[in-house]
């Protein structure tokens, strides 16, 4: 088993909307609002914006935390215990700044853990597949519809952007996903 990071582990939408407030002054953006992976439809940011503001996040030039979701923490530690190194892959272009996000805040130390930064969501499928990953726990359903069509097993990180009908495994959250990982 695998994880994406952003929207799974960590809450990259709630950094999203608390910078977009901070620094923009764009306050009306409510997390359950968004309803597309890509930010698109949020009619109170425009491109330029949206683009700066990503920028801020992936190059980690932000002066709010960006904080993992509730339970990744101790379900992560102790699946690693069990089970290392754990495997994260991300469509983030440089995965060092992940790395260091991830030793930090899940407390786990560097030789427990790979993280693979893609640059792109399809280049997911060729190195969960290079590494025998048959399950993947992702937020982004266009990615998931990818996974499957290769035989990888998607397990949806249910966000209100992949509310969308899908025939996937879902889990509301970290506490219904470690009642499908056997930890023992």
């Amino acid at each position: 088993m695998a994880f994406d990071i952003d929207g799974v582990i960590a809450d990259t939408m709630t950094l999203f909307i608390d910078i977009a407030r901070e620094e923009f002054g764009i306050g009306d953006i409510r997390y359950e609002d968004i309803k597309e992976y890509s930010l698109n439809g949020i009619d109170s940011v425009d491109a330029l914006t949206m683009v700066k503001i990503i920028d801020r996040i992936l190059g980690g030039k932000h002066s709010g935390a960006l904080a993992p979701l509730d339970g990744a923490v101790s379900v992560l530690q102790k699946l690693n215990q069990k089970h290392s190194p754990t495997l994260f892959v991300t469509a983030r272009p440089d995965g060092e700044q992940a790395r260091e996000w991830i030793i930090n805040t899940l407390c786990l130390a560097p030789d427990c853990i790979e993280i693979v930064a893609t640059g792109s969501f399809d280049d997911k499928r060729e190195v969960l597949l290079n590494k025998g990953i048959t399950y993947f726990v992702e937020d982004r359903l266009e990615t998931c519809f990818t996974l499957s069509k290769v035989g990888i097993h998607p397990i949806v990180f249910k966000q209100p952007w992949n509310r969308k009908p899908h025939p996937f495994c879902e889990v509301e959250n970290w506490q219904e996903l470690e009642s499908l990982i056997i930890l023992d």
